[in-house]
């Protein structure tokens, strides 16, 4: 008899006790706690977190608390994929400015204490939402956490680069330019077979790229499931998964979270087909109204070129799983169901760069 699918949240939440090359050495890590995290009492124990593919995130507790470890993955990377002192580097500026991010002890770069970098953070109590749908929600809860979550991007967005130690965290300018041409070279370097889509993606984009008129710090990956909400109220107390962060365009991030609104939920962040209205969910129109009026836009341009781009990207980065998967260095079982996606996103992106004049 087959086993039924877990539903996100089951699959994504809790942790386990890591296995083989997943376990980190604890004489070694509990002497470099010591030495960098400010108030740390050992003995640790260590549990690995179920969600998410790219760095793997560990829960370590000790006597002074809980905190949680990211590393690098083992074996062979692309190159600057999965930057962990980027990410300590972002959140640690952005603490410092009263944004919602986990508090940052220390990064470690020397591969001897557990084989790879890594950095440890406050471990932030609270929830994450997997399921875009948030079932056992009442309409008024929901309407209140999309419009945090809106809320908290454009805070983001509106944070001063320099006063955070961040002006140096990214390029200025051309930012979907420098994009485009980023995840071209990393699908070429995991590229499998050759996908039609992809390859008229690939002319198509860089050859329309919309000007960009503001700088910011861009999260990369802002979605539902990105973020520690407070337990008993719709409040963001930690934005996480930094890893594709730098300095760009903010309309990468607003039309990255827009995404949901043209995406089936099937358990995940997509609304697209749930009956919103019944659900408390506001639609895209207010969501861009909420951002534009905390950002002081008149409005956002055609979203339809965005979402080509946002796609294309997805594409590329679920491509690289797919290696990581083939090569057998992917970090989870979520990893393997992930890789047989890549042909739809890149048929999704395709259907946008159409309606975008392609």
């Amino acid at each position: 008899m087959s086993t039924p699918p877990l539903d996100a949240q089951t699959a994504f939440s809790g942790t386990a006790a890591p296995e083989g090359a997943d376990i980190l050495d604890e004489a070694k890590l509990t002497a470099w706690m010591e030495a960098n995290v400010e108030g740390f009492e050992g003995p640790l124990t260590q549990h690995k977190f179920a969600g998410g593919q790219s760095n793997p995130t560990y829960k370590i507790s000790a006597p002074s608390g809980n905190y949680v470890l990211r590393r690098k993955p083992y074996g062979p990377l692309l190159p600057s994929a999965h930057a962990v002192d980027r990410e300590y580097k972002v959140q640690s500026g952005l603490h410092k400015m009263g944004f919602p991010v986990a508090r940052q002890y220390g990064l470690c770069t020397d591969d001897s204490v557990t084989g790879s970098w890594f950095y440890v953070m406050a471990m932030v109590d609270g929830h994450t939402i997997w399921d875009g749908a948030m079932p056992g929600s009442t309409p008024e809860n929901r309407r209140a956490t999309y419009e945090t979550m809106i809320d908290t991007l454009a805070a983001l967005h509106k944070v001063d680069v320099e006063a955070a130690g961040l002006s140096d965290y990214g390029k200025p300018g051309n930012y979907f330019g420098r994009q485009v041409d980023r995840w071209t070279k990393q699908y070429r370097l995991a590229e499998t077979e050759t996908m039609d889509e992809m390859e008229q993606l690939i002319a198509f984009l860089p050859a329309s790229l919309p000007e960009q008129t503001r700088t910011s710090v861009v999260h990369g990956d802002y979605r539902i499931d990105n973020m520690i909400f407070a337990k008993d109220r719709p409040e963001v107390l930690a934005v996480l998964d930094w890893e594709l962060s730098t300095l760009g365009d903010p309309l990468a991030d607003f039309t990255y979270v827009a995404m949901a609104w043209v995406t089936e939920n099937g358990g995940r962040s997509g609304v697209m087909d749930l009956d919103r209205q019944a659900l408390g969910i506001p639609e895209l129109n207010e969501m861009v109204e909420r951002y534009c009026a905390a950002t002081d836009r008149t409005g956002v341009p055609d979203m339809n070129w965005y979402f080509a781009y946002n796609f294309f990207r997805l594409a590329g980065i679920i491509q690289g799983i797919k290696k990581r998967v083939i090569e057998g260095t992917a970090s989870s079982q979520h990893a393997k169901d992930m890789s047989e996606r890549v042909r739809p996103l890149a048929e999704r992106a395709w259907d946008f760069a159409r309606k975008a004049g392609a």
